[in-house]
């Protein structure tokens, strides 16, 4: 990137610890909301829409038709950012943070109501896929909103705020795994099946009505309302984007894959993966319940720790110890062991994949300027988790096509992955060090000048 010196400072704005605390309270539970009802899809995609919604398949052909619906909703994420994000830049971000939360909401109680294939056919699914790409959409614009409404909030540890939201994924899945296996072990398999798979979707609704009192309560944050006492630029945000920052978009995004690849692999291949090669169905939930408890304090943990040595050094590690990790975790679950299984899943999704994922929230805000902002992070954000969605697809589809058993192929395309995130964090350089109020990264003609890295922060400097 560009090393030009650093435009004059404009004045911090003013800062409201109160107003932190409740964006960041606000984010967080708003978050594990809307990613229980984009993650229950997840993890029923792997156990019941195979059986509910392709019955006529072949097992192994109906669960990768039921993860390509799974995948649907990851490609609908950029869209939802784009589309989410230019009115977050020109409106404010939290408009669309109720607007996102209401659509998920709706969507996901409409799911609990859909009649299945033998009820309707092939309809079936047609309505399946529709609902989840309106999940991908109001997944995509309710992530850049949240993270910002924490970060723009926040005067320090920006790094720490902003990964509550991220936090809230491995929460969502806690909230939906347990949902799915309580009302299973309540109702009985053959009544789960049939139709107790539905109670989780349908609960979608109460949910919304408490995320959208606590969302309510939260001001617009302190950094957009400063600059909208500016001039509004000229031009769409993505235009801005993608005209004066291409680079820094792209090495965001690659920056991420290898995150949400591990993520895709561990919460949702992994299910399907684990239950195929002998285990039972809920040791499998239960591990990964297990594992996403301890990713919330992976990811809050590692994100602080970026506020300290930077966002680089953390994302990096990570990324290494993630492509050596991809060729022992899948001997680790064939060995039928369930505490190698939960071994697996804790090194995986607990320790090594909150290093790259939780100090992402933060990186991406720090690269775009204000009233471009929420587009820019939304967009490197969810085109980099387009790996969540398709790794299982894909490595489901290798086990089908292949019909062997070798997992080979899937660790290296996993270590590939983790390759193209060292490259890309290394010419992305460190974030950790800019203010919000500054200029973006990497810009040209918008006026917005490049920041030049400075010293990272002191331990004083860090502290609330």
């Amino acid at each position: 990137m560009a090393d030009t010196t650093s435009p004059a400072s404009s004045p911090p704005p003013p800062h409201s610890p109160a107003q932190l605390r409740r964006a960041v309270t606000g984010s967080f539970i708003g978050s594990v909301i809307e990613y229980y009802d984009f993650l229950l899809y997840a993890t029923a995609s792997a156990v019941v829409f195979n059986k509910v919604f392709f019955s006529s398949l072949d097992p192994l052909a109906g669960t990768v038709a039921s993860l390509g619906t799974f995948a649907a909703g990851y490609v609908a994420r950029p869209l939802g950012g784009i589309v989410f994000g230019h009115f977050g830049d020109r409106l404010g971000r939290k408009r669309m943070l109720v607007t996102t939360m209401t659509l998920m909401g709706v969507v996901s109680f409409l799911i609990g109501l859909l009649p299945t294939d033998r009820q309707i056919g092939g309809w079936a699914a047609v309505l399946l896929v529709t609902l989840r790409v309106l999940q991908g959409i109001a997944a995509g614009g309710e992530w850049g909103g949240a993270v910002l409404m924490s970060a723009e909030h926040a005067t320090t540890r920006r790094g720490l705020w902003a990964a509550f939201t991220n936090a809230g994924a491995p929460c969502g899945t806690i909230l939906s795994t347990a949902a799915l296996t309580g009302t299973s072990a309540v109702v009985g398999e053959e009544a789960f099946l049939s139709w107790g798979w539905r109670v989780p979707f349908l609960l979608s609704i109460l949910l919304l009505a408490v995320g959208l009192f606590i969302r309510l309560r939260v001001e617009e944050t302190p950094v957009f309302t400063a600059a909208g006492q500016k001039p509004k630029p000229r031009g769409i945000p993505l235009l801005q984007v993608l005209r004066d920052q291409p680079r820094v978009l792209l090495l965001a995004v690659g920056t991420g894959l290898a995150a949400f690849v591990a993520q895709g692999t561990l919460t949702t291949f992994l299910i399907a993966y684990g239950v195929q090669h002998g285990h039972e169905r809920q040791t499998v939930l239960n591990s990964l319940t297990l594992s996403s408890a301890l990713a919330v304090i992976g990811i809050l943990g590692w994100s602080a720790l970026s506020d300290r040595v930077g966002r680089r050094p953390v994302v990096l590690t990570g990324a290494v110890a993630m492509a050596v990790f991809g060729f022992a975790l899948f001997p680790l679950v064939d060995s039928g062991s369930p505490g190698q299984l939960v071994l697996a899943l804790i090194l995986g999704q607990s320790l090594i994949q909150p290093m790259m994922y939780g100090p992402l929230a933060a990186l991406c805000a720090e690269l775009f300027a204000t009233r471009s902002r929420y587009t820019g992070a939304s967009l490197g954000y969810q085109l980099a988790a387009l790996g969540a969605g398709f790794a299982p697809l894909l490595f489901a589809e290798l086990q089908r096509s292949s019909g062997s058993s070798d997992t080979t192929v899937i660790s290296v395309v996993i270590a590939a992955f983790c390759a193209l995130s060292v490259v890309s964090i290394l010419l992305l350089g460190e974030t950790s060090t800019r203010r919000l109020t500054d200029g973006a990264v990497g810009a040209g003609r918008t006026g917005e000048a490049p920041v030049k890295p400075t010293a990272l922060p002191s331990q004083s400097e860090v502290r609330p």
